[in-house]
């Protein structure tokens, strides 16, 4: 119990990274000493010192007489295996060994193929204890973009989209109607923010004008995704601003205009999902988040490249308009939000 207590601390620090870590893991490390905790850290930005360097350091900092004899009868608690390898910083194994600490307790292996069971290695062949697979599952959820990216080669894909209480999508015509209320737009902006990039086609653009950021959660913005196969949308619309990197997928050029990235698909008729997810790939984008329209959603769907759908489902009802996309997808959870309602699901194929 003792054991899980601390891996769920681990997970709360992991989670302070969330959206500035990508697309590394999000890693929380926490030291223990005679069932006190002495220092912990966690991984904060892409590059910079991961969970372990946070931790020891935390730990001379609270004790500078006595940090290095702590260390050696400590337990250190993390919630990804420790790297084995010389990335943007050093081993984080070979670190645990220089402080000769006494046990290492791992939430989850780490599948990249360059640590994978070599740092939880490098620490037993050193004689340091190690236990590994404490809380399996709740560790790889708060990493499953991460585990998505290296086992599946593709990004993590959540598809969103806000529905009629009878299940209508967006109106027969380009009129902007809202569905969900002001706090699922502010906790849809939340979202933005924790991902790489956010994905919509040309008719989104055409009709709504989005921007396309996390102006209400004032947080980082996602890079911008847009298929536009002729280039129709002109340079007025929002997406051509500078709050953020934009992506157009298109048929007729590749080029580099300021933050305007155009990348040029042949036949984007044929299997486009499938292009899209391996390009998002070798750019390092490691999770998407796809807010429309009900052609773009229902491609994807239709591909089984998704994991996981965010719907708001509102309580006003239209007489007519577009249905909203369907999924065959295991429902997890309902969370109420004044009159409307959130459901989560997640694809189990």
């Amino acid at each position: 119990m003792s054991d899980e207590l601390y891996m769920r601390r681990c997970l709360e620090l992991a989670l302070l990274g969330s959206g500035n870590v990508s697309p590394n893991p999000m890693v929380g490390c926490v030291i223990v000493l005679d069932n006190v905790i002495i220092g912990e850290g966690y991984h904060a930005k892409f590059g910079q010192a991961h969970a372990e360097v946070n931790a020891i350091n935390s730990v001379f900092k609270n004790f500078p007489e006595q940090a290095t004899h702590f260390l050696s009868e400590a337990t250190v608690y993390v919630s990804l295996e420790p790297c084995a390898h010389f990335g943007k910083t050093p081993p984080c194994a070979d670190l645990l060994i220089k402080h000769r600490v006494k046990k290492v307790v791992v939430g989850n292996r780490d599948p990249f193929s360059e640590v994978n069971g070599r740092g939880i290695d490098k620490l037993k062949n050193a004689g340091i204890a190690v236990t590994y697979g404490v809380l399996d599952l709740e560790c790889k959820h708060l990493n499953r973009r991460f585990f998505t990216r290296v086992t599946q080669q593709r990004p993590y894909i959540i598809l969103k989209w806000a529905e009629t209480a009878n299940g209508f999508f967006a109106p027969l015509t380009n009129v902007q109607r809202w569905i969900s209320s002001p706090l699922a737009r502010k906790i849809a902006h939340k979202w933005r923010s924790e991902e790489d990039a956010i994905l919509v086609g040309k008719k989104t653009v055409l009709a709504d004008n989005p921007q396309l950021n996390a102006r209400d959660w004032n947080h980082k913005n996602p890079v911008r995704l847009v298929i536009d196969k002729n280039l129709e949308i002109t340079t007025e619309y929002n997406i051509y601003n500078t709050d953020a990197k934009t992506i157009i997928f298109n048929e007729v050029k590749t080029e580099v205009q300021g933050n305007v990235h155009y990348i040029q698909m042949e036949d984007m008729h044929f299997y486009l999902p499938q292009k899209i997810a391996y390009q998002l790939y070798l750019m390092d984008i490691q999770s998407v988040i796809i807010e429309g329209g009900a052609n773009i959603l229902n491609q994807f769907i239709e591909s089984g490249l998704w994991d996981e759908s965010r719907v708001f489902s509102g309580h006003v009802n239209w007489e007519n308009g577009t249905h909203a996309p369907r999924i065959n997808g295991i429902l997890k959870e309902v969370i109420q939000l004044n009159e409307d309602k959130l459901l989560i699901s997640y694809n189990t194929n």
